[in-house]
């Protein structure tokens, strides 16, 4: 005889966890269970005073900021618990209360109806390469930032490069400059100090990326999406370590649906509307796609760069990722043809694309954990 069900949401914060209960059935009791502390000795206690009743417990709550230690807790205890998108929760035009304890009674209410999203938890090991992934992402930011503010000290002060910027040159014209006012050469060295410092962090991350694939299970994925034309070692990594395993999708219309780059609908009656990408899921992983999809622009050919990519992998990869150069180019040019704006090209170049990144990763098996 199956055990009956009992449904907990849990309104996860820093320091508190909301707790509201769900039994089965369609008219089932929901009720507050109260509050506990946010830790591991508290989450236990919990878990063990409801499996006394024999039940069954699934348990759920929202992606955050608190990441994914409590579900690690409980399901390495032997109970289900499910993170969900907090994004694709229901939710009542009209409620216009939100307390920790109704988020809670909602939590368990949605997940006995089986209306709850979850996302994808990843290992311990796939979340620490995420974590460095995203510090280099991080640091690609500051150095922007701080070459927009050199940049603009120099063009409030009529100093302007014609030359492509950021190269050994450039930085030997701006040792060269020389201002009527004292303080501006301070302001000039501080600036090139800080773009200085953001590309040694950003180098530094990139070759601790490099450093972690040999012990990650996804490295033959991530060797594999560098076949692809525009998908480096950093583009394939950032890519994999943000959507995890590729192969969870049924085919490549989920993956562009996930990424956000299908578009937007607004049918009704006869009538049917579509508008701009979606631009849900994962943005880091979109970006990294529309940035490969630029180099589709030009003739289809292998490069001395993609052929050294290449030459350790499987002809079926090689040839997938040949297969993709002459259609995502010719796509390109025919599109660019018809008058489409460069970034609507892109974009859909970028869809296709990800319908090859799911072929190739459904190729490369990856390594066991």
């Amino acid at each position: 005889m199956e055990k009956p069900i009992t449904y907990i949401g849990l309104d996860v914060h820093k320091e508190t966890i909301a707790v509201a209960l769900a039994e089965a059935g369609k008219r089932g009791e929901v009720r507050e269970h109260g509050t506990i502390a946010n830790t591991p000795t508290a989450l236990k206690a919990l878990a063990c005073k409801l499996a006394k009743s024999g039940s069954a417990l699934h348990f759920c709550y929202e992606a955050g900021p608190c990441g994914y230690g409590v579900q690690r807790q409980l399901t390495a205890a032997g109970h289900e618990c499910v993170v969900v998108a907090p994004s694709l929760i229901p939710r009542k035009p009209g409620d216009r209360i939100k307390t920790d304890r109704r988020d809670a009674a909602n939590l368990a209410r949605l997940h006995r109806a089986g209306e709850l999203t979850p996302v994808w938890v990843p290992d311990p090991a796939h979340e620490a390469v995420r974590d460095l992934v995203r510090a280099r992402l991080a640091a690609v930011r500051a150095l922007r930032q701080a070459r927009q503010q050199l940049s603009g000290f120099l063009l409030r002060q009529g100093q302007h490069y014609g030359r492509p910027a950021w190269t050994l040159m450039h930085r030997r014209w701006l040792a060269g400059l020389r201002f009527a006012q004292a303080a501006h050469h301070l302001v000039l060295e501080d600036c090139i100090a800080a773009v200085e410092a953001a590309t040694a962090r950003r180098d530094r991350l990139e070759a601790h990326i490099a450093a972690a694939l040999p012990d990650w299970s996804l490295a033959p994925v991530v060797r594999a999406l560098q076949a692809l034309r525009g998908m480096a070692l950093v583009a394939a990594a950032t890519l994999v370590a943000e959507l995890g395993d590729i192969t969870r999708f049924a085919n490549p219309r989920q993956l562009m649906a996930y990424l956000g780059l299908v578009p937007s609908e607004h049918s009704s009656g006869g009538t049917r509307r579509q508008g701009g990408i979606t631009k849900a899921g994962n943005g880091s992983a979109r970006r990294m796609l529309i940035e490969a999809a630029w180099s589709y622009r030009f003739p289809a050919r292998i490069s001395r760069e993609l052929l050294l990519r290449q030459e350790t992998l499987a002809k079926p990869i090689r040839d997938t990722a040949w297969k993709a150069q002459e259609r995502l180019c010719g796509r390109y040019r025919k599109l660019a043809r018809a008058g489409k704006a460069p970034n609507v090209v892109t974009t859909a170049i970028a869809r296709e694309l990800a319908g090859f990144v799911w072929a190739i990763a459904r190729q490369a098996q990856p390594a066991a954990a």
